[in-house]
């Protein structure tokens, strides 16, 4: 009787899973083409688009069959592939980055946040979980924030797709912009690395602008960046406070520290005393990269284009505004940072 129930159970799970592989398989190979490369648009980015056409082409059936695995991919391989995205860091590159660097993306993340919250709620009277949202993935690293902060802030399917969808075009918008500011900028290759790495919201996109100008540049910028994702554990925790507020009873009750992000900080550790073969590392980034594509291809199959329609353009708007913070006010910590540290 338990054996049958277990069959049923991954049988449930099954068609949903494959529905959201194909579609990661899709982004994945997509993701390869020359053109989208280097416009820094990867699977996640992808496979949520692909996700959307596909899930709202096709018939209601196939919805309610696939529901089952479509909700595991997007719960449990996403926290599992947030979790796994540790064994990218090490806590030697955050020593690399320095007192300047970790001063820089500290006050550039929590100044993006705060902000993001306060005019998307004040302002432009958004709901705090879209504002929560696009704010996360503003500061600290573009759609896998956005999909990291969805297990503690708990939002519905389409408000994560807006805030995907929202940090993805300007984060884009910044691999063409930056370049042209370096003239502009008063700073030389490894301070101007510095202000992509903490202010640019992917990491695929940080990689585009900085290799732009220079090899030099690009490395400084990915540092500074990969100890911005570093940051995203201990953030998660200030994220799920905010998005609790005004909630009561069991709805509020969530752990102190998730799990998921309890072991990506146990993965960075690990990660970090380089005893893993390296054979096996590759491995374990390939599996995270599919892990978080599947996530994200469930995340667009479950979301409806009348939902979309219906967020209208004030989340756009506040992705804009938060754009232009980085760009003008990420510089200005920059330069602060730099002279009272360097």
């Amino acid at each position: 009787m338990r054996t049958s129930h277990h069959k049923t159970k991954l049988a449930d799970h099954t068609f949903g899973v494959l529905v959201c592989a194909l579609i990661a398989a899709a982004a994945i190979a997509l993701s390869q083409w020359t053109p989208l490369a280097h416009m820094g648009i990867g699977p996640l980015t992808l496979a949520i688009i692909i996700g959307i056409v596909a899930g709202n082409s096709m018939p209601g059936k196939m919805h309610v069959d696939a529901a089952t695995g479509v909700a595991f991919s997007q719960r449990t391989l996403l926290r599992l592939g947030v979790a796994l995205y540790g064994f990218r860091l090490t806590l030697h590159q955050v020593s690399a980055a320095g007192l300047i660097g970790i001063t820089t993306d500290m006050l550039v993340i929590t100044s993006t946040l705060m902000m993001g919250l306060w005019i998307g709620t004040r302002w432009l009277k958004l709901d705090r979980e879209t504002a929560l949202l696009i704010a996360t993935g503003s500061a600290i690293c573009g759609a896998a924030a956005v999909m990291a902060a969805e297990p503690v802030v708990r939002a519905p399917a389409h408000k994560v797709a807006v805030a995907v969808a929202t940090v993805t075009i300007f984060g884009t918008a910044a691999i063409a912009i930056y370049p042209l500011l370096f003239p502009l900028a008063g700073l030389d290759s490894a301070q101007f690395g510095t202000y992509i790495g903490s202010t640019v919201h992917e990491v695929s996109q940080v990689v585009a602008a900085g290799n732009a100008l220079s090899p030099a540049v690009a490395d400084q910028a990915v540092i500074i960046k990969l100890i911005r994702v570093l940051m995203l554990a201990p953030f998660l925790l200030l994220i799920g406070r905010l998005a609790q507020h005004g909630r009561s009873g069991i709805e509020a009750k969530t752990p102190l520290v998730p799990g998921f992000v309890l072991l990506f900080g146990v993965i960075v550790a690990f990660n970090s005393i380089d005893r893993i073969a390296p054979r096996l590392h590759a491995g374990l980034l390939d599996l995270d990269s599919v892990l978080l594509t599947l996530a994200m291809a469930a995340l667009g199959w479950s979301t409806r284009a009348g939902m979309l329609r219906q967020a209208g353009l004030r989340p756009m708007l506040l992705g804009l505004l938060l754009f232009v913070f980085l760009l003008t006010g990420g510089y200005g910590i920059n330069r602060i940072v730099s002279l009272v540290l360097s």
